[in-house]
């Protein structure tokens, strides 16, 4: 999508400290953190909502959830961490692509 600045992003064309790429996903840095480990992680299709997902979007999103798992040593997570998705604006999501917030390193309080 020509105005994402995740497809920007995942494309090369905005720079971004990434921490973990492969064929599927890219995981970065966020540049506003909210906690001591604050990343994103983006599948390189570009969809916005969990409504969107497919039988092939679900298994990449599968995958992404297993990949991030298996990466938790390697990110610094393995004090345990915290996965968002924020669906739709009165949740938040202000990229109108689906992403993972990955948010970790300390202990994270618990507000409502």
């Amino acid at each position: 999508m020509n105005d994402c600045v995740f497809c920007k992003i995942v494309a090369g064309e905005i720079p971004s400290t990434k921490v973990y790429e492969d064929d599927e996903i890219l995981i970065f840095k966020d540049i506003a953190p909210l906690a001591k480990i604050h990343l994103l992680c983006v599948p390189k299709e570009h969809f916005a909502y969990l409504s969107e997902l497919d039988p092939a979007r679900a298994a990449l999103l599968g995958r992404t959830l297993e990949k991030i798992g298996k990466l938790q040593g390697e990110l610094g997570l393995g004090g345990g961490y915290r996965l968002v998705v924020n669906q739709g604006e009165h949740a938040g999501q202000t990229v109108r692509h689906l992403h993972i917030h990955i948010l970790g390193g300390e202990d994270l309080p618990w507000e409502k």
